[in-house]
């Protein structure tokens, strides 16, 4: 993160843009958490500018903020953004506030981890993760994200990516007959995000339903987590031993000793039902030979209800302090 000439004031607007929903809230003293936080729907607005006024004019009393940190659920390239679960893309120039700057919303999430605590998050497993160690955060929302934080002095480097869209960690001889089948359905590759995300569990849920010979009746993400129908209950029982893989990938490419927090709209709803799921032993187990080196990095769950405008805010904070830093 580099100083910039004319630290931000304040206040600041913050954002976390998904491909459902844009959360949007307020830095308005030093060192505050976003305040006056409003949820639009993506669908209900044209594009981000559209979002960011009807936000400052219907929730914020129509202040002018004067810097902005805005996290986007999709690929970042300086100012430009494109939501990858949806049709907003663009600049962030063309906002109207000066200082505006886009993270891919993973980033921010990750930049939140040190101040989560306590109540915030539900351990998953594993022992107390340390303080000063290299994190991954991901998660399924509409998407899957994934992220690092990785120790530098006194501070912290968030580490961006897009590892959502690895191959699918199927391993069972029935993941891979799902994998398989969707593929024979028309899905032309099937990547993590496919079956990992709220967009992914109805396919997981017609997935199994083609491979027990059945004709897959539509179904949403919704459904399936707050149903006691078997045939849903088996679709959650599989996104996450899936899932368990997939945080052990996670966990291995980025040496994630300090912990991997699971965040994202979907899991929250399953926060009852995860410890006594694969999804722990399939962390440990996914490679055998670095079972002990799994068993030896903590799985917690982000309760947390906006955690990625924390995010937002911590960067815009660190940017003012390197530009204010005599």
């Amino acid at each position: 993160m580099s100083a910039r000439s004319g630290g931000p004031g304040l206040p600041w607007l913050v954002a976390d843009v998904g491909g459902t929903n844009a959360r949007f809230g307020l830095v308005t003293r030093p060192g505050g958490q976003p305040e006056s936080v409003a949820v639009l729907n993506v669908s209900q607005h044209q594009g981000l500018a559209d979002a960011v006024a009807a936000y400052l004019a219907d929730h914020a009393g129509g202040v002018r903020p004067v810097a902005a940190c805005l996290a986007i659920a999709g690929p970042v390239d300086r100012d430009r953004y494109r939501l990858t679960n949806g049709v907003w893309e663009g600049s962030v120039t063309g906002l109207g506030i000066p200082g505006a700057v886009v993270l891919n919303d993973f980033e921010a999430l990750a930049l939140s981890l040190p101040y989560l605590a306590g109540a915030d998050l539900v351990p998953l497993g594993g022992p107390p993760p340390p303080e000063r160690a290299v994190k991954a955060v991901l998660g399924p929302g509409t998407g899957l994200g994934v992220g690092g934080l990785v120790p530098a002095g006194d501070g912290w480097v968030p580490l961006p990516g897009e590892g959502g869209h690895v191959s699918v960690p199927v391993v069972t001889d029935l993941e891979m007959e799902v994998a398989r089948a969707l593929r024979a359905d028309g899905l032309p590759y099937v990547d993590a995000e496919h079956l990992l995300s709220g967009t992914g569990l109805p396919r997981l849920h017609r997935g199994l339903a083609l491979v027990r010979g059945e004709t897959p009746e539509p179904i949403t993400a919704g459904e399936i987590t707050s149903s006691a129908d078997p045939a849903c209950v088996e679709t959650v029982e599989v996104f996450l031993a899936l899932l368990g893989g997939f945080t052990a990938n996670v966990a291995l490419t980025l040496g994630a000793r300090g912990g991997v927090y699971l965040g994202g709209g979907v899991l929250p709803r399953l926060a009852g039902r995860i410890g006594g799921s694969a999804f722990r032993r399939r962390f440990e187990t996914t490679t055998p030979p670095l079972t002990p080196y799994l068993a030896s990095i903590a799985t917690l769950l982000i309760v947390a209800e906006y955690p990625a405008l924390t995010g937002a805010a911590a960067w815009l904070a660190l940017r003012s302090s390197n530009v204010e830093r005599p």
